[in-house]
């Protein structure tokens, strides 16, 4: 379960405001996989930040009653100058999880062979992303924030992230950002609009669809 009790997010510069969230109150029940939308520039990058524990918003709060994860495939916490098996441990370490364990299903998942212990810093994007994925994916949580993640890499570790996901989340939530129809009728089973600041909760990720595509003006 996560609840927004009065929840706002205003971002302020060169004079300019944003209002990300004014107000929200909602509550995604357990047991559901989310599919968070709205237009580019809304906020649910921001959103899922809060949600995470990575922002503050401005005020109100945002409570939980089980262990979220950050952004998964977010590489930006990630150590340029330690390799990706030292950047591994040390994740493990402050999740408390085993950490050899860890390490051998990011090893395996990444497919990154010697590079695993280069320093991240040599990487590529696409071989920071399967890093960012494989380590998201080696440590199991109550809800999985999903932020694009599937879009990146070939056509081979997208089918491999897909895989994953759908495997991981038989036992957990999930909130997913994603401009992938197809995707979010695949992983979700419920929907939230981010819309001028207000958030609106849907219990069948159909009607969510439909809502966004009414404030974007498109058709599917």
């Amino acid at each position: 379960m996560i609840r927004f009790d009065n929840v706002s997010k205003t971002y302020r510069l060169q004079g300019k405001s944003k209002v990300i969230a004014q107000d929200i109150n909602a509550l995604f029940p357990d047991g559901t996989c989310i599919a968070l939308l709205g237009r580019n520039g809304a906020g649910k990058s921001t959103l899922l930040r809060m949600i995470a524990g990575t922002m503050r918003p401005d005020r109100g709060e945002i409570r939980s009653n089980g262990s979220i994860s950050w952004p998964v495939g977010f590489a930006g916490s990630f150590h340029a100058d330690l390799s990706g098996a030292q950047n591994a441990r040390f994740v493990g370490r402050i999740y408390g999880v085993n950490t050899e364990a860890l390490l051998e299903f990011v090893e395996g998942f990444a497919g990154l062979g010697q590079h695993f212990h280069l320093p991240f810093r040599t990487y590529s994007s696409g071989m920071r992303s399967r890093l960012a994925f494989g380590v998201s994916m080696g440590i199991r949580f109550d809800t999985y924030l999903i932020d694009e993640v599937t879009s990146v890499g070939d056509a081979n570790f997208r089918e491999k992230c897909d895989q994953m996901l759908g495997e991981r989340l038989q036992n957990s939530n999930a909130i997913v950002v994603s401009h992938a129809m197809p995707t979010l009728r695949k992983l979700c089973n419920a929907g939230a609009v981010l819309e001028n600041g207000d958030l609106t909760y849907f219990d069948n990720v159909e009607e969510a669809i439909a809502q966004h595509h009414a404030n974007m003006g498109t058709k599917e």
